[in-house]
């Protein structure tokens, strides 16, 4: 195993290990992980044996340090700090999904040191750190951008025609599938394959929902599943519904030191993408994409096809999402006891496509499906099954009994030590 690249993914094509596994999670619940024996694709070999107990570092240096190290492209220096449990695990089997006493108590605990992080990091910061610092050109694009939306949405209503309302409606689900689909459950989770020419298209489509072009955002999305609900929560909730809906697409240095890296515009968590010509195509010229859309459609119909499928459209699609990052780890229900904030929400389902079964998503992170029970509305879950049926969708990734068992028994040893 020794001098091996990356330990559980040579290719750099998966964004988890198997729970059991991660170095980082098993310290954040008192358990080392030096002596687990991991199989080459990253599975535990030995899992009992392998388990004792650990006190959480504050400094992590020596044979610490080289435990993190399994998890690649994660920063380490020796003022890393987290407060609480954050990685995403498994949920029990039925067995063993009735909350308890022990499990409510932590998860108000979860949400007051989330709260606390929140205030110590922000305590670092100089006054006035996002308003009064250097606002570069994808910054000043991106809030120029925000504002051009709205004015074209607010207008939308006075200059209404029904061939622009049907094409915003169209262009409305098409980049809505884009991002839960495309962007989401493809380039951040590899939950799904399809072939490059369909993978593109999607992630083109994402592109004009204005969440950033795919390099952006999967390095972001990634960061937020290995640093859920602490300081270094590049898309926390604790920080309030208009940061997650526009506040981290217009910071970028502030996101990369959030998350450790040594400067804006480094994504180091998505060497896949930025080794495909067309991601960083699409990362160079972003910007010009939507403009090029706007364009088009005003030669089409004018103002209103303008106003309704570029405004309003986009304005709607933005909102929807932000749902999607904040509702779901403020209001809902919480059938898995993973240890973060994540709740299941049916409403922010039906608006997002199937994205509101959050606690599902942290639960099972690489699951192309995310509603789990039969009433658990997922659209982007049927297109997927419905490209895998005509035979576009392959290697489709759902929860196995294994990765239950597996957690079962993890869940078990964090709720021990929890109570201990």
């Amino acid at each position: 195993m020794k001098g091996e690249k990356n330990r559980w993914d040579p290719n750099g094509e998966n964004l988890h290990p198997p729970p059991m596994c991660n170095a980082r999670s098993a310290l954040h619940r008192g358990i080392s992980t030096e002596d687990t024996a991991y199989t080459r694709d990253g599975s535990c070999a030995e899992l009992v044996g392998a388990v004792k107990p650990v006190q959480t570092p504050n400094n992590i240096t020596g044979k610490r340090a080289k435990s993190l190290a399994f998890y690649p492209n994660s920063p380490i220096s020796e003022t890393d700090k987290w407060p609480m449990t954050f990685n995403a695990t498994m949920p029990l089997d039925d067995s063993c999904q009735k909350k308890t006493e022990t499990s409510m108590k932590r998860d108000k605990d979860n949400i007051t040191k989330v709260a606390a992080a929140r205030q110590e990091f922000e305590k670092k910061l100089p006054e006035g750190s996002f308003w009064f610092r250097k606002w570069d050109f994808e910054d000043l694009a991106s809030i120029s951008w925000f504002a051009c939306i709205h004015v074209l949405g607010a207008c939308a209503p006075f200059v209404y025609d029904s061939g622009a309302f049907r094409l915003a409606v169209v262009l409305g689900f098409m980049t809505g599938f884009g991002l839960s689909a495309g962007y989401h459950r493809l380039l951040c989770h590899r939950s799904y394959k399809v072939p490059k020419w369909l993978e593109y298209f999607l992630a083109y489509c994402g592109a004009h929902t204005f969440q950033r072009d795919p390099i952006f955002y999967v390095n972001t999305h990634k960061n937020h599943h290995i640093y859920t609900d602490t300081d270094r929560d590049p898309l926390s909730a604790t920080y309030g519904y208009w940061y997650c809906n526009m506040g981290w697409l217009i910071n970028n240095d502030y996101i990369a030191a959030k998350c450790g890296e040594s400067r804006g515009g480094r994504y180091s968590k998505v060497p896949e993408l930025k080794a495909q010509w067309f991601y960083r195509f699409l990362h160079d010229t972003y910007f010009w994409h939507p403009v090029a859309l706007a364009a088009l459609l005003y030669l089409h119909g004018g103002f209103p096809y303008l106003a309704w499928a570029m405004g309003m459209r986009a304005v709607v699609v933005l909102y929807f999402a932000s749902l999607a990052t904040y509702a779901t780890h403020v209001w809902g229900e919480r059938p898995r006891n993973s240890p973060d904030t994540s709740t299941n929400n049916w409403w922010v389902s039906l608006l997002t496509l199937g994205e509101g079964w959050h606690n599902n998503h942290h639960a099972f992170p690489r699951s192309a499906r995310q509603g789990m029970e039969w009433w658990e509305f997922d659209p982007t879950w049927l297109l997927i099954k419905f490209l895998q049926l005509v035979g576009l969708a392959t290697n489709v990734k759902l929860p196995s009994e294994a990765d239950k068992t597996r957690f079962a028994l993890y869940q078990a040893l964090s709720e021990e030590k929890y109570r201990i």
